[in-house]
């Protein structure tokens, strides 16, 4: 029986070589004008906090606050809604379209300590701004247990 030694260095630059194949032949494509499907539109959103409030900031560029609906069910924030791709793509030949389109749904779990009854929502020029106001988080309820003597069964 034959050993064979195992090189890690080797086996590391073979799979660099195939990666770099993999980013050349895409870079490749894009340079030519093919156009990749990365999927549907995907709104970028910051979450923030101070003493007060917990803020929420989206970026929805070319859509209106009809296109967006916010709902919460318990402690999830759903924002979901649709960027609609206009008719202006039948009217013109296209070389690249790197914009995209499509339904999203964007939830995020919140703390349990928001004031969900006071919510504010803006939106303007496609950007979404919310402001959740903190509450005092409840304190525990104490209660007290009554400590018996232990009844033997003798």
């Amino acid at each position: 029986m034959t050993l064979i030694r195992w090189e890690p260095r080797r086996e590391l630059e073979s799979a660099q070589r195939q990666f770099r194949k993999i980013f050349d032949a895409l870079e490749n494509g894009i340079q030519n004008g093919i156009h990749f499907e990365m999927g549907t539109y995907v709104p970028r959103i910051d979450i923030s906090e101070d003493e007060k409030n917990f803020y929420v900031h989206g970026e929805f560029p070319g859509m209106s606050e009809d296109d967006v609906k916010i709902a919460i069910t318990d402690d999830v924030l759903t924002i979901r809604g649709e960027k609609k791709r206009k008719d202006e793509y039948s009217k013109h030949n296209y070389h690249r379209i790197e914009r995209t389109y499509g339904e999203f749904v964007r939830q995020f779990t919140l703390p349990d300590n928001l004031n969900q009854d006071d919510i504010r929502a803006e939106f303007e020029n496609g950007i979404l701004e919310m402001t959740i106001p903190k509450m005092e988080p409840e304190k525990p309820k104490e209660r007290e247990i009554r400590v018996g003597r232990k009844v033997s069964n003798n």
